[in-house]
C-alpha cells in the first residue's frame, strides 16, 4: 500500500480589522476608560518653567550641561563687572593719593588672573581628590592663621593680613574654603550618625571652630560671621538635629553681643545703624548715609560709568566694602537687579548640580559653598542698603580684595568639577521601595 505525504495544513490568512472590536478590557461604545485618557496638560507658570527647565537641563537620564555654563557664565559676568567698577570707584582715591589710576585695578586684574587659573585647575578634580585634599588645606590654612596672629599687618583694626616685601595676603579666604571642604568630608562619613547630636558636633565644632577662631583673634568679626555661616551649612545638609541650630543662634547671639560691647569700633557701628548719636560730630552714620544717598540719586538708570559723585571721598571704602552703592549710582536700579540677577542664576544652577547627586558628601560641600557666596552677597547688599549694620564685609567678585577674589574664583572651580559631569537624576522609587535606574547612584564626575 502505497501512502502519499501529507501536505501540511495552512491557515487561512486572518483579514486585520480596521476598526478595533470591543473586548473585555476595552469600554464600551460611547464610553471612555480611565486608563485610555491622556492626562490633561499642565497650565499655568509653574508648568511654563518646568518645560523651560526640561528643556535647559536635558532629560533625567541626560543633563544637557546647561548648569556648568550658567556658573560659569554667571561668576564671569560679576568678575568682569567687579573689575570695570573697581576702576571706576578707585580711580579718584588713587589720584588723591598721586599714585596711577590704573594701580588697584591692575592690581585686582592679576588677582583675577590668579582665580581664573585655579579655577580651572579645580573643575578638573573629582570627589575623591577632594576628600583626600580635605586635611592637608585645612592644615595649611590653620598655620596661616597663625602667621597673621605672629607676623600679621594690623588694618582697622583687624589683624588679618599678612605682608612679604609688596604682597599682601588675607588667609581667611583660603581659609573658608579649605573649612566647607573638610566639613564636607568629615560629616559625610558619619551617615546616619549625624543625626546624634554628639556625632553632629565632633570633631565639627572642635576642628571647624579652630580656624573661626583664629580669626575671631584677630578682630575681624565679619569674616567670623561667615565662616559660622559655612559651618552651620555644612552640619545643615549632613542632616544635623534642628535643636542644634537653635542652641547655636542663641549661642552666637550672645557671643556678637558681647564682642560688640568689648570693641568700641563695633559700638560705634551698631550705634550707627540704629541711628543713635549720629549728630555728635563723629559722623558715626556718614558712611551708611551718603550710601544711600547714591543709591537714591542712581534713580532707575544710574548718572553714567565714572560719573559717580559720592566716589569723591564722600564714601569711605568706595571701593570695597560699598561698591554696591557706586553700582547703584552710576547704573541705577536696573545696575543693581542685575547684579542680583547673577547671584541668583548661580544658586540656581548650584542647586541644581546638587539635586542630581546621591553623595553627601557633593551635596554637603555644595551646599557650603552656595552659602558661602550668596550669604556673603546677602550680608553685603543688606549693610550698604541699611538693612544690617555695617561689618565690613565684602561682594564677592565685585569688591576690591585680592586674595578674596582669587579664592572666591578657586570655589566656582568647586562647583564646575561637578556641573562638568552631571549624573542622571535620581528616579522615584517604586513601591518596593528599589529604584527602577540603578545608575542613579553613580556620584562622582568622570575625571578627563
Amino acid at each position: 500500500m502505497v501512502t502519499t505525504p501529507s501536505r501540511p495544513v495552512r491557515r487561512k490568512p486572518v483579514m486585520r480589522q480596521h476598526s478595533r472590536t470591543p473586548s473585555a478590557s476595552s469600554p464600551e461604545p460611547g464610553k471612555t476608560s480611565a486608563t485610555t485618557q491622556h492626562p490633561p496638560a499642565k497650565k499655568g507658570l509653574r508648568a511654563q518653567i518646568g518645560k523651560f527647565w526640561s528643556y535647559l537641563e536635558g532629560s533625567d537620564n541626560h543633563a544637557s550641561g546647561a548648569s556648568y555654563y550658567m556658573i560659569l557664565g554667571s561668576a564671569l559676568a560679576l568678575t568682569a563687572i567687579g573689575l570695570m567698577m573697581v576702576l571706576s570707584a578707585s580711580s579718584v582715591e588713587a589720584i588723591a593719593e598721586g599714585s596711577s589710576e590704573f594701580d588697584l585695578f591692575l592690581r585686582q586684574a592679576t588677582w583675577a588672573a590668579g582665580g581664573l587659573v585655579l579655577m580651572l585647575l579645580l573643575s578638573r578634580f573629582g570627589a575623591r581628590t577632594y576628600r583626600f585634599l580635605a586635611w592637608p588645606v585645612l592644615g595649611v590654612a590653620v598655620v596661616l592663621l597663625v602667621l597673621v596672629l605672629a607676623i600679621g599687618v594690623n588694618i582697622n583694626g583687624n589683624q588679618n593680613w599678612i605682608q612679604i616685601g609688596g604682597f599682601t595676603m588675607q588667609p581667611s579666604e583660603p581659609a573658608k574654603l579649605a573649612l566647607a571642604i573638610w566639613l564636607a568630608s568629615v560629616l559625610a562619613l558619619k551617615g546616619r550618625l549625624i543625626r546624634n547630636w554628639k556625632h553632629a558636633m565632633i570633631p565639627a565644632l572642635p576642628l571647624g571652630g579652630l580656624p573661626i577662631g583664629l580669626v575671631l583673634l584677630g578682630g575681624d568679626l565679619g569674616t567670623v560671621i561667615i565662616m559660622m555661616m559655612i559651618l552651620a551649612a555644612a552640619l545643615f545638609f549632613a542632616g544635623a538635629p534642628l535643636k542644634m541650630f537653635t542652641i547655636a543662634g542663641i549661642a552666637g547671639i550672645a557671643g556678637a553681643i558681647v564682642m560688640v560691647l568689648v570693641s568700641g569700633n563695633r559700638s560705634d557701628r551698631i550705634s550707627a545703624w540704629l541711628r543713635i548719636n549720629c549728630d555728635d560730630g563723629r559722623d558715626l552714620c556718614l558712611q551708611s548715609d551718603n550710601g544711600l544717598f547714591a543709591l537714591a540719586s542712581g534713580g532707575w538708570w544710574g548718572v553714567g560709568i565714572g560719573q559717580s559723585r559720592q566716589k569723591w571721598n564722600w564714601i569711605p571704602e568706595a571701593h570695597n566694602d560699598f561698591i554696591f552703592a557706586i553700582i547703584g549710582e552710576e547704573f541705577g536700579l536696573v545696575g543693581t537687579l542685575v547684579v542680583v540677577v547673577l547671584f541668583g542664576i548661580l544658586a540656581i544652577a548650584t542647586i541644581r548640580v546638587a539635586r542630581r547627586y546621591t553623595d553627601p558628601f557633593v551635596r554637603i560641600l555644595l551646599g557650603s559653598i552656595l552659602v558661602w557666596l550668596i550669604g556673603q552677597a546677602f550680608v553685603n547688599i543688606g549693610m550698604v542698603t541699611g538693612v544690617l549694620p555695617v561689618i565690613g564685609v565684602p561682594l564677592p567678585f565685585i569688591s576690591y580684595g585680592g586674595s578674596a577674589l582669587t579664592f572666591t574664583l578657586a570655589a566656582v572651580g568647586v562647583l564646575l568639577s561637578f556641573a562638568r559631569k552631571m549624573p542622571p537624576a535620581a528616579l522615584p522609587e517604586t513601591a518596593t521601595g528599589d529604584t527602577a535606574d540603578p545608575r542613579s547612584t553613580e556620584s562622582e564626575p568622570a575625571t578627563r
